[in-house]
């Protein structure tokens, strides 16, 4: 007998609509299982109380997720619901507004039962926030699950929601999809909404989709996807829905491929280095072409990228007499980032569209582009986080993802899809990314892929 946590996202809704199955009763089922299953430290809070009274008042709608439960990662500002930025030092904060990607969420129906984990401000790759268990992927629970979206992808992949939200600012979306075998999108620059804080003016980061299927991160998007009147950019609307791409052929595609890491002189783990060949024989059987090309972003562009990391880390602002509960890498980073003047911020941001307009330039005759997604299987908890030398777990970090920041720095979308499991049984994912606002492709692409390799009736132990 099917349970109703192994439906998709989207069969979920349709029973919805069809009313076979209310929201009230999925939301019971899902806050069952995260209070009774949740030893992959997926959620930092739980709302059962608001997700009942949420469920409960929904009438109908038109979204193919309304109804649906879902989770809101603890970056995210959700008006009445302590949301602690993965940080001690906010600890009792209950913003009196809700963000875009929640206002967002809950204007297409979805009911959130509650706040996923994230490391400190979402910076480190790894999900071990001071005094909380750390996110680990549920195919190994020694192991982590990655960051900074790693609640959000241990809840999805342990079947404690259907589908969630995350955001990436150098690819808290795909390590930890990568990590805990699923799907994870990060779309293009600008188009989804960083209202009402606009906390990043670099344009690294973005909100995107976190799920089992293809199709489930493509409506997901949908839900997202959209320019607020105060957006400072914007991507081009869809021509029609992401969902509706999933089901279009993508045609024969030029692939562009490199397994060379981009930010980091680190060797490639064989297991990852097979999933990327696999994936470009698959790629081939389908009838597109893969070529090989120079990794399209120099290495002078790594310190860029740092500075401007560092400087969006400083921008964090905390309370003085709080200052002293941060984290050791938050702290290091910060004083990085205090150390960059205001014209050498200027010139790293100006710098950093340079080297991504050279590689745009070099990657256009392309319309995907293949890479590993990191340069391990998930690492066991604790590998990357060096509190006493930060300065090595920064580094560390670079090694574990050496792939994943050169889309944040180009702004192309960019999605790790989970085709290949090691001998003992751990997820790891490939990543294809497109020209701007292509998502159209590159879900069309992901879901022939899916369709030709399937991997969402995979389940982790304890599911």
């Amino acid at each position: 007998m099917t349970d109703l946590h192994d439906l998709t996202a989207l069969e979920q809704g349709d029973l919805v609509r069809r009313r076979e199955v209310s929201s009230a009763e999925l939301t019971e089922h899902y806050l069952e299982r995260a209070d009774r299953l949740d030893s992959v430290g997926a959620f930092v809070t739980l709302t059962p109380d608001l997700a009942r009274v949420r469920a409960l008042s929904l009438g109908t709608g038109t979204s193919p997720l309304y109804g649906v439960p879902t989770a809101i990662k603890d970056l995210n500002m959700t008006a009445g619901v302590r949301t602690t930025f993965g940080s001690a030092a906010f600890d009792d904060f209950v913003p009196d507004v809700s963000d875009g990607v929640t206002l967002s969420i809950e204007a297409a129906g979805m009911v959130s039962i509650g706040k996923t984990s994230t490391p400190e401000f979402g910076s480190p790759c790894y999900t071990e926030p001071e005094g909380l268990p750390p996110a680990v992927t549920p195919w190994d629970r020694t192991r982590m699950a990655g960051g900074s979206s790693g609640g959000a992808a241990a809840a999805v992949a342990a079947g404690l929601v259907p589908v969630a939200q995350g955001s990436d600012g150098g690819g808290s979306i795909r390590i930890p999809a990568s990590c805990c075998g699923l799907v994870g999108l990060k779309p293009t620059r600008g188009r989804i909404s960083g209202h009402p804080m606009y906390g990043d003016p670099v344009g690294l980061a973005t909100a995107g989709s976190i799920a089992r299927t293809v199709r489930d991160a493509a409506a997901l998007l949908d839900v997202l996807e959209g320019r607020r009147p105060g957006d400072p950019s914007w991507a081009p609307p869809p021509d029609a829905s992401f969902l509706s791409a999933c089901d279009r052929p993508p045609g024969r595609l030029r692939i562009a491929r490199f397994v060379e890491p981009v930010i980091a002189d680190v060797p490639v783990d064989p297991e990852c280095v097979r999933a990327w060949e696999d994936a470009s024989v698959l790629l081939e059987s389908l009838g597109h072409e893969v070529v090989d090309v120079a990794v399209p972003l120099p290495r002078e562009a790594v310190p860029v990228f740092e500075t401007c990391w560092s400087v969006l880390t400083a921008l964090s602002v905390v309370p003085p007499e709080r200052e002293h509960l941060l984290r050791p890498l938050t702290r290091w980073l910060t004083e990085r980032g205090n150390a960059v003047s205001g014209p050498g911020f200027g010139l790293a941001i100006g710098a950093m569209r340079r080297f991504a307009a050279e590689a745009l330039t070099a990657l256009a005759p392309y319309d995907a582009v293949l890479t590993p997604t990191l340069a391990t299987p998930p690492l066991p908890v604790g590998a990357l986080r060096n509190d006493a030398d930060p300065g090595a777990d920064f580094e560390a970090q670079k090694d574990f993802t050496p792939w994943t920041s050169a889309w944040n720095v180009t702004g192309m979308p960019a999605v790790s899809l989970p085709t290949h499991w090691t001998p003992d049984g751990l997820p790891v994912g490939v990543m294809l990314a497109a020209r701007p606002a292509e998502e159209a492709l590159l879900l069309s692409l992901s879901a022939q892929v899916e369709e030709a390799a399937p991997w969402a009736d995979r389940r982790p132990p304890g599911w």
